[in-house]
C-alpha cells in the first residue's frame, strides 16, 4: 500500500437549505442544528481511524463538519483542517439560492438540461459537469499524491461526492445516479497514480436516523 492513498470522503452535515431543497452551490451556508449533530456523529465514528491529514472545502458547511472530525482525531498533526477551493460544490450560477421548484418554473429550458445531465450545460455563471469532473480529478490528484501510504479525509459536497463515485466506477458523466449522497455519510476510496477504486460507499451506520440525499448532484 506504499504507493496508494486511502481516502475517507465525507459530505457535510445537513443545512436548512438542504431541507428546503434550495440550491446552495458556492454560497456560504452553515449547518443547521441537525447538521451539527451529524458532524459530531461522523467525528465519533472516525475517532479511532488513523488519519494523516484532513482537507475540506472552504465553504462553511464543509469546514464546520471537518473541524468536528479534526477535534476527535488522536494524531495532533492531523488536527489542522486544510481548506482547498478545489473541493467546493459545483458552481450553479443563476440557480444558487433558488429551490428546485423555482428553477423549474423560472428557467424551464435550463432546468430540463440540468435534470438530463447534459455534460456541457452550465447555468449562467456556473460550471458544467465536464468542468466539475476535471476540477475534482485535478484536486484529487494534487492532494492524494502528497500522502502515498497514508489515509486522508476529504470533506466536501454532494456534487463532489458524485464526481468521485463516477471517477472511481468509470460511470458516464451523464448516467442517471443510482447511488446515495447522504449528509455526513462515510465513503471510502483508494487512490494510486494510475487509478481510483471504490472501497465502500454511503456508510451511515453512525447516524440513527435517515440522512437526506443530494438529489441535485
Amino acid at each position: 500500500m506504499s504507493n496508494a492513498t486511502r481516502i475517507i470522503a465525507v459530505r457535510h452535515g445537513e443545512t436548512a437549505w438542504n431541507v428546503d431543497t434550495r440550491i446552495q452551490g458556492q454560497l456560504d451556508i452553515d449547518l443547521n442544528p441537525h447538521g451539527r449533530w451529524q458532524a459530531e456523529r461522523v467525528a465519533n465514528a472516525l475517532a479511532d481511524e488513523t488519519i494523516d491529514a484532513i482537507y475540506a472545502s472552504d465553504l462553511l458547511r464543509a469546514k464546520t463538519t471537518a473541524l468536528a472530525i479534526a477535534a476527535k482525531t488522536p494524531a495532533p498533526h492531523a488536527r489542522e483542517v486544510r481548506l482547498h477551493k478545489g473541493l467546493r460544490e459545483r458552481g450553479f450560477g443563476i440557480f444558487e439560492g433558488l429551490t428546485y421548484a423555482q428553477i423549474s418554473n423560472d428557467w424551464p429550458d435550463e432546468s430540463r438540461r440540468w435534470r438530463h445531465r447534459e455534460p456541457d450545460f452550465a447555468p449562467e455563471g456556473g460550471e458544467s459537469l465536464v468542468q466539475l469532473r476535471q476540477r475534482v480529478a485535478d484536486t484529487l490528484h494534487a492532494l492524494a499524491s502528497q500522502h502515498l501510504g497514508q489515509q486522508i479525509v476529504l470533506v466536501a459536497h454532494g456534487g463532489i461526492m458524485d464526481a468521485l463515485y463516477r471517477l472511481a466506477t468509470q460511470q458516464d458523466i451523464s448516467a442517471p445516479r443510482t447511488w446515495e449522497l447522504g449528509n455526513a455519510a462515510i465513503n471510502r476510496l483508494l487512490w494510486t497514480p494510475e487509478s481510483l477504486t471504490l472501497v465502500g460507499w454511503a456508510d451511515v451506520r453512525h447516524l440513527d436516523d435517515s440522512t437526506m440525499d443530494e438529489i441535485s448532484a
